[in-house]
């Protein structure tokens, strides 16, 4: 199988189901925003010697694969075989928070997004996951996406801030306090 078909070229693209739109649709900027912070913490992973955030950061990955197709297959496709996400991934992002959390000291002033090599990193994806939220919400006001994926992201982008405070705690790099 050839890796281009050339159906592209002309600035348009096809939706799980067949539908052909736009690259500059909506729906097309959220699942490749997803699409790109699945990238981004490739290179998370490339970095990162911790196994535990390295477990958390692969099962992540795996649910933006779901997340993608998600958003790539419109509502009103036939496709009822395509894994949704819901809300049991979110719950899963919630334990994962919880437990991390649970081992850091509490914060109670804003950091600076910073530290570690792998904890900036872990800052920029979330940067990435907040985009790509803010991408499914205004898909959200034009097209049915379901009632979990801007819960996902959302809780994604609390769990990335966590993971950062986590590879900083587990590298012994203090985190920087912001002053204003």
């Amino acid at each position: 199988m050839k890796i281009y078909t050339r159906t592209g070229d002309k600035g348009d693209t096809s939706l799980f189901g067949g539908q052909r739109v736009s690259k500059i649709a909506l729906r097309i900027e959220a699942y490749g925003t997803v699409d790109e912070l699945n990238s981004v913490l490739g290179i998370v992973r490339a970095d990162n010697a911790q196994p535990e955030i390295d477990r958390i950061l692969v099962r992540i990955q795996e649910a933006l694969f779901v997340l993608g197709a998600d958003l790539a297959t419109p509502r009103s496709a036939d496709k009822k075989d395509l894994r949704r996400i819901t809300a049991a991934d979110v719950e899963i992002l919630e334990r994962e928070i919880d437990t991390l959390d649970a081992r850091l000291q509490p914060l109670r002033n804003f950091i600076l997004p910073g530290g570690s090599p792998v904890a900036a990193r872990l800052h920029f994806a979330r940067t990435v996951c907040r985009r790509a939220e803010r991408s499914a919400v205004r898909l959200s006001r034009t097209e049915d996406i379901g009632d979990d994926v801007i819960a996902y992201l959302n809780r994604l982008s609390d769990l990335l801030f966590v993971l950062a405070r986590f590879a900083n705690h587990t590298a012994n790099v203090p985190e920087t306090l912001w002053k204003p």
